[in-house]
């Protein structure tokens, strides 16, 4: 009896500490700004043709769901003619909301080089 006891106190406290380790992760994704989620599909090809429009023409970089840093729920990264890289806001109507310089440090520090 002492056993079955035993077996049923450690079967809870692995799994309270599985469950904080997983809420964790969570809140960590959520307040370290790494909700980050790649755009694909129709709303990827809406929101690439809005962010070249407002920024006059360049590359399209990626296109990821907001990050917090800023307004709109669209974050497009274009990199323009004379090299720098901003990222456009875009609401939900993939409208331009507001616009960055590119805050991704070192992702495109080797564009372009011969290395």
């Amino acid at each position: 009896m002492k056993e079955r006891r035993r077996i049923t106190v450690i079967a809870g406290v692995l799994a309270v500490v599985v469950a904080l380790a997983v809420g964790g992760v969570g809140i960590a994704q959520a307040v370290g700004g790494n909700s980050e989620a790649p755009v694909t599909g129709p709303a990827a090809e809406q929101a690439k043709a809005a962010a070249l429009e407002a920024t006059g023409g360049g590359t399209v970089l990626e296109v990821e769901q907001q990050d917090g840093d800023g307004a709109g729920i669209y974050e497009v990264e274009v990199k323009r003619a004379d090299g720098s890289t901003l990222e456009i806001h875009l609401d939900e109507q993939f409208q331009q909301v507001g616009s960055a310089p590119d805050d991704d440090s070192g992702q495109d520090e080797n564009a372009g080089s011969d290395d």
